[in-house]
């Protein structure tokens, strides 16, 4: 039996815009015909709080708050004294057709290459670590391992596939490196999920250098126009800036298995 969504995941599903906005909407339009002020308002709000999110101006300044600045050099990493490279997973795509079934999703990917790059670099040791298998599924961690090893060439040295949650993956990817001496490592990860996993893993013991990779605001195009355009891509971009802040939000008030 799978293991029921995690709380991170719930919070994501229901209270995080665009569920809660809408959720919103009803709401006031429940209430029009008793209270006909406060169901317009409420309405109106989720409707203006929807428009704005679906901003790639929005979207953009989201990000932002969260994104670190990049390693701008692979230098940087010897002078840290980093001793491994650990790739964090971002979740697979089901049964993907032209795969023939079960991949790395859109977040995976970007981090299993930069983290190959670095690793060809640096000639560092790489450890992965993503979520459990679930019930007739690969888990994350094997098929970045396959993909890491047949693909781009590098080998794995350790593999953690036990955690559910950054945390998790955190506590796994120390114990592992701290019985095989090493204590700093260099993080990769998608950029907006950096500051979260970096204070997870400097929580579990060991010293970071961040390496954050696929930006979604880390942009030094000027304001254009379009920016001003209401899309659906825009307003995933909010969701995930927003997801992202309301589970380090969690993770600073409750440390989660």
């Amino acid at each position: 039996m799978d293991p029921p969504p995690s709380l991170t995941y719930l919070l994501g599903a229901v209270i995080v815009p665009p569920s809660s906005l809408i959720l919103l909407g009803l709401l006031g339009l429940g209430l029009r015909r008793r209270w006909p002020a406060l169901g317009a308002a409420l309405t109106g709000c989720s409707l203006l709080a929807l428009l704005l999110l679906s901003l790639p101006l929005t979207g953009a300044v989201l990000m932002s708050r969260l994104e670190p600045p990049p390693l701008r050099d692979t230098a940087a990493i010897a002078q840290a004294q980093a001793r491994a490279i650990v790739i964090l997973g971002g979740g697979i795509a089901q049964g993907a057709p032209e795969w023939g079934g079960d991949t790395v999703n859109g977040f995976t990917l970007p981090r299993v290459r930069y983290g190959a790059w670095l690793a060809r670099r640096t000639q560092l040791p790489v450890l992965i670590t993503g979520a459990a298998p679930r019930r007739g599924h690969a888990g994350e961690a094997a098929l970045m391992r396959g993909l890491l090893e047949n693909e781009f060439g590098v080998a794995v040295r350790w593999f953690d596939d036990r955690a559910r949650t950054t945390a998790g993956n955190a506590r796994e990817a120390a114990a592992l490196l701290q019985a095989a001496g090493v204590h700093r490592i260099v993080l990769v990860t998608s950029a907006f999920h950096m500051p979260r996993a970096q204070r997870v893993f400097e929580r579990a013991g060991l010293q970071v250098l961040a390496a954050p990779t696929a930006y979604f605001g880390w942009n030094d195009e000027p304001f254009a126009w379009t920016d001003l355009v209401p899309s659906g891509d825009a307003l995933r971009i909010s969701y995930i800036a927003l997801r992202e802040m309301a589970a380090g939000l969690m993770y600073r008030v409750v440390d989660r298995q």
